[in-house]
């Protein structure tokens, strides 16, 4: 049976309930039994709904698309190391968030929501307001102050109220926290069906690589919303017997902002005082991820672990792999950048996905071009 659930005191809610957090203040998973007709997938169109049978989405007349999804899945090599890339830049948004917004939007839609919120440092909230606008939906995004004008140019265009906040990423958090006591929060890091989208992901690796499981992705990681995400869709083609096992998961973070990584270096099981700032990629400067345990715990279940890449090292990459041909954000790149601290063993498939365009951070990609 379908139904949302604490996970932590694993209270369990109705599908129904619009919630968003447990009563005991806990994020929220879905259970929910996917299912696989590999014989169908292979013949439907190339987007994400092509799994239709894995997503928690009732009625196919809710669904709200723009045919995203099924991004390539490219051989090439970093450092002298063989490796498999994702671009999920090449989304309608520019970003791989397409993928939760797409599912968590249609999920509003089946609710008869009228209006919703959401805070992000751009990605998710350009993405969240285009699907809404898709859908008819009135949409008031929460922002940092300091987010890339690119992103709010984009979150403005799609007709989205938009609401710059001073201050910390968190402040933009609790300031939408607030809002949604009055309006439906569609928030990529506590709704749970936003990772019911994400999965996605998984599912189109395991096709493109034929039906089979990768050995491990890269993943830059700051709420985790990729990389839970991957979990989820993995954990679901295990549970169906359609992979031998779980893919290494690795979390990567920006040295500036590192708190999982100081988490699982110190053995920790409190977030640890970060500052929000000081890195070049915004997308995952993140000081207190809501779902840190959550991550850690996925990481622990995989042999994954946390790697953290300098701003230094971050902006070597990025321009490294433009000049290769691949626009992208400074976030992206931190994976890229991390590919030169992972051992790959002989014959590991590892795959790399490419977070975000590199035009939402045209400021910042001008500077590094006239320096």
């Amino acid at each position: 049976m379908t139904h949302i659930v604490c996970n932590t005191c694993k209270t369990p809610y109705a599908l129904a309930d619009p919630r968003w957090k447990c009563d005991c203040g806990a994020p929220l998973d879905i259970h929910f039994q996917a299912a696989f007709d590999t014989d169908a997938i292979r013949e439907r169109t190339p987007t994400m709904w092509r799994y239709r049978e894995a997503l928690p989405i009732e009625k196919d007349e809710h669904i709200v698309s723009f045919d995203e999804g099924f991004t390539p899945l490219l051989k090439t090599e970093i450092n002298g190391k063989p490796v498999r890339i994702k671009p999920e830049n090449l989304f309608p948004t520019g970003s791989f968030k397409d993928r939760g917004a797409s599912l968590l939007i249609s999920r509003a839609k089946e609710l008869g929501i009228r209006k919703i919120v959401e805070d992000s440092s751009g990605n998710a909230g350009a993405a969240v307001a285009a699907y809404a606008a898709r859908a008819g939906i009135a949409c008031d995004i929460y922002v940092p102050e300091a987010t890339s004008p690119a992103k709010l140019a984009q979150i403005r265009m799609y007709g989205a109220a938009l609401h710059k906040i001073p201050g910390s990423r968190e402040n933009t958090a609790r300031a939408a926290m607030e809002a949604a006591e009055h309006h439906f929060y569609a928030s990529h890091v506590w709704n749970p069906f936003f990772f019911q989208g994400t999965k996605t992901c998984a599912f189109e690796i395991w096709e493109q690589l034929g039906f089979t499981a990768p050995d491990t992705l890269l993943v830059p990681t700051g709420h985790g919303t990729l990389l839970i995400g991957a979990y989820l869709g993995f954990r679901d083609l295990l549970d169906r017997d359609l992979i031998p096992g779980l893919p290494k998961l690795v979390a990567v973070q920006a040295a500036g902002c590192a708190p999982l990584y100081r988490m699982w270096r110190d053995q920790l099981t409190d977030v640890p005082p970060v500052e929000s700032g000081g890195t070049v990629a915004e997308g995952i400067a993140i000081a207190e991820p809501s779902r840190a345990a959550q991550i850690l715990d996925i990481l622990r279940d995989t042999g994954g672990e946390v790697l953290s890449v300098t701003d230094g090292e971050i902006q070597t990459a990025l321009v490294d792999f433009c000049k290769r041909g691949w626009y992208i954000e400074p976030t992206s790149a931190t994976a890229i950048a991390a590919v030169g601290k992972y051992p790959i063993s002989e014959g590991e498939t590892v795959v790399v996905p490419l977070t975000g365009h590199g035009l939402k951070s045209t400021e910042k990609l001008l500077k590094l071009v006239e320096t």
